[in-house]
């Protein structure tokens, strides 16, 4: 478990035999860097070797006075160790590996194989008053989240948008509801030894002779090693505003046994009353969001069994008032859903891992050091956060065959778009504008110049209306609406329907009447201003077989959470520079339940800022195929002026082609 400390000892070894002291002072003693040990001529470097027992047994000598945590623990066998230069060791990183190795011993290595691959966790007996079938996949998830609560770890479930992270959580919560006392077998006693055995770290020149050094490391648990599985104490869940009625959906409709309370003003007038009230003590699980956590004290201050976060990059940012208040939750194990555990930066995963495992990636600083020397060499080197975060993230993406079979495909398209005559002459100018002020601008005041013309350029490419603010949105002054037309009407005559994404509120009625136009029908539009209490009921209106053709949506306020599997083609009218928010829209429809190939349609202007910026995605996509560093808009604003000027310059031959 997280609270346990662990034993460990540094040893030298050759081929995997520890050496006495009088083979190793032979080794220190030899002559020409050559050395006879047991029968085998050894190449020996001597200031590195002593570097490296130096280091290793500064390490041992700390963890004797002072007691090895489990995570300091983690860190050592990753070999993630951001704050290294602290044991005072000198050793460097190269000559670390190079001569030296840890590695877990039976149990903790039983353990670490189980978190890393889910698969090998025993079975868990079916969950009484689970209402539906899981798949195999989740079974295993299940069963990897109920490993890690009772080990009193966190975890984050990242499984892709559509693939079940809420009947998995909610899962999770019947199996602690029905496990109040944990099975005789299942128990881990307090006093049980664990063994981390050697590690192994070839150092040697001969292929057939290596020096090792430490084998033979050991850990032994000193402290509890598990979590009882009693759930005498409720659980909080915190969540979007606007997935309050999903979860509640869905547990009507999976796990009726559980007694949950929602605390939130729409609610509830008197949140007080209702924290104190018997419906919050005797419940399993709270429910509440970010804002409400954030605003109520008693929420933060409250032990609960599992805290559990939905949406979990709504705390990407650690400095957000939202951000800091969950990581003042108090609870057994920690747990975090989302399909997107880094957006943007290597800090996504350190916010979300410092409320999961707190410490296990050092401080932040410490830990922003570590990630700017790993990209220092050109082509980062992100091996040793991979391998200390795998077994805290189970990831699974629908496009595995092996993980869901049946589920139709995926196709995405460019869909470009020309500029109209007034689009062009409106882009042009504000790339003049944009000239002139970079000519006297600088610092932030420069940036936030950029920053202005970024979106200058995205409104234009849609209309010129959004820009011009004034109101006509004539669909034959925008390239994009040709477009669209021309994709909607094809859609209509197949009679399916889509979902159209936009990032801008003022566009989504102009888009909502114009596509009434084009299919002879009225549609649903769904925004930031929405009432929560309106969404289930525009969800359940478009998944009837007789319902809308299309729904609009803006990307921020219905781009999670949302089941619009009725629609086969979805519309991203305008890009979100972000493509693991693209996805998370994209999912709306790209989930299971979706009987249908999916044909996702991304809105581009030929020669202008949208098919550069859409090609810089296409080229760094992320530390795991999806991060952009700081983003497009950053991107732009550190670019110089002539490099700045070149991106958004406009090819008016690209951009007004037919």
């Amino acid at each position: 478990g997280a609270d346990s400390l662990l034993d460990f000892s540094a040893e030298v070894t050759l081929d995997g035999e520890p050496l006495t002291d009088e083979e190793w002072q032979g080794l220190l003693n030899a002559v020409d860097g050559l050395a006879l040990v047991r029968g085998k001529w050894v190449e020996v470097d001597k200031e590195k070797l002593q570097e490296a027992l130096a280091h290793w047994k500064t390490v041992e000598k700390m963890a004797r006075r002072d007691g090895l945590t489990f995570f300091e623990g983690m860190r050592l066998l990753a070999g993630f160790q951001p704050g290294a230069a602290n044991t005072g060791s000198g050793l460097e990183a190269d000559t670390a590996r190079e001569w030296s190795g840890v590695q877990a011993g039976s149990w903790l290595d039983e353990v670490l194989m189980e978190l890393r691959d889910p698969a090998r966790i025993a079975a868990q007996q079916e969950i009484p008053g689970l209402k539906a079938q899981l798949r195999p996949y989740q079974v295993i998830g299940v069963n990897w989240l109920w490993f890690l609560s009772r080990l009193g770890l966190g975890g984050c479930l990242a499984d892709d948008m559509g693939l079940g992270k809420t009947l998995q959580t909610l899962a999770l919560l019947l199996k602690h509801k029905s496990s109040a006392t944990p099975d005789s077998d299942e128990t881990l006693s307090p006093d049980a030894r664990r063994e981390v055995s050697p590690g192994r770290g070839p150092a040697s020149c001969d292929s057939h002779d290596q020096v090792n050094l430490p084998p033979q490391a050991k850990s032994l648990a000193k402290g509890e090693t598990g979590k009882s599985a009693s759930t005498r104490l409720p659980s909080l869940l915190v969540v979007p505003a606007s997935l309050l009625a999903n979860w509640r959906a869905e547990i009507e409709r999976f796990t009726p046994s559980i007694r949950f309370a929602i605390v939130h003003p729409s609610e509830s007038d008197n949140l007080d009353a209702l924290l104190n009230s018997t419906v919050c003590r005797r419940a399993d699980l709270v429910i509440t969001t970010y804002g409400m956590l954030a605003r109520l004290d008693k929420l933060r201050r409250r032990e609960w069994n599992l805290a559990i976060l939905d949406e979990a990059q709504a705390i990407k940012n650690s400095s957000t008032r939202q951000a800091r208040a969950v990581k003042e939750i108090k609870a057994s194990s920690r747990f975090a859903l989302t399909g997107t555990p880094v957006e943007n930066r290597p800090s996504d995963l350190w916010s979300i891992f410092d409320f999961l495992n707190p410490g296990l990636l050092g401080s932040a600083g410490v830990f922003n050091k570590f990630i700017r020397a790993r990209e220092s060499g050109g082509h980062p080197d992100y091996g040793p956060l991979r391998v200390i975060t795998r077994p805290y993230i189970l990831r699974r993406l629908k496009t595995d065959k092996r993980v869901i079979a049946d589920l139709p495909e995926k196709t995405e398209v460019r869909a470009f778009c020309s500029l109209t005559k007034i689009q062009a002459a409106l882009y042009q100018k504000a790339v003049t504008d944009l000239a002139d002020g970079l000519k006297s601008a600088d610092g932030i005041q420069r940036k936030g110049l950029v920053l202005a013309f970024i979106m200058r350029f995205k409104q234009i490419c849609n209309h010129p209306s959004q820009w011009l603010n004034d109101g006509a949105y004539a669909p034959e002054a925008s390239g994009k609406f040709a477009r669209l037309r021309e994709l909607a009407e094809e859609i209509a005559d197949r009679q399916e329907k889509v979902l159209v994404f936009t990032q801008f509120r003022e566009i989504a009625e102009p888009l909502v009447a114009f596509l009434t136009d084009v299919f002879n029908r009225p549609g649903l539009l769904l925004h930031g201003g929405t009432a929560v209490a309106q969404r289930p009921r525009l969800v359940e209106l478009f998944q009837r077989d007789d319902g809308p053709p299309f729904f609009v949506l803006t990307v921020k306020a219905g781009g999670t959470g949302l089941n619009l599997t009725q629609a086969a083609q979805v519309i991203h009218f305008d890009r979100w520079w972000n493509p693991a928010v693209e996805n998370q829209a994209t999912d709306r429809a790209f989930r299971i339940g979706q009987k249908r190939n999916v044909l996702v349609h991304k809105f581009v202007c030929r020669g202008t800022i949208e098919e550069r910026i859409d090609q810089v995605i296409e080229d760094k996509k992320s530390l795991s195929d999806e991060i952009l560093e700081g983003g497009s808009e950053k991107l732009l604003t550190e670019m110089s002026n002539d490099e700045l000027l070149r991106f958004v310059e406009l090819d008016l031959q690209r951009a007004t082609e037919g």
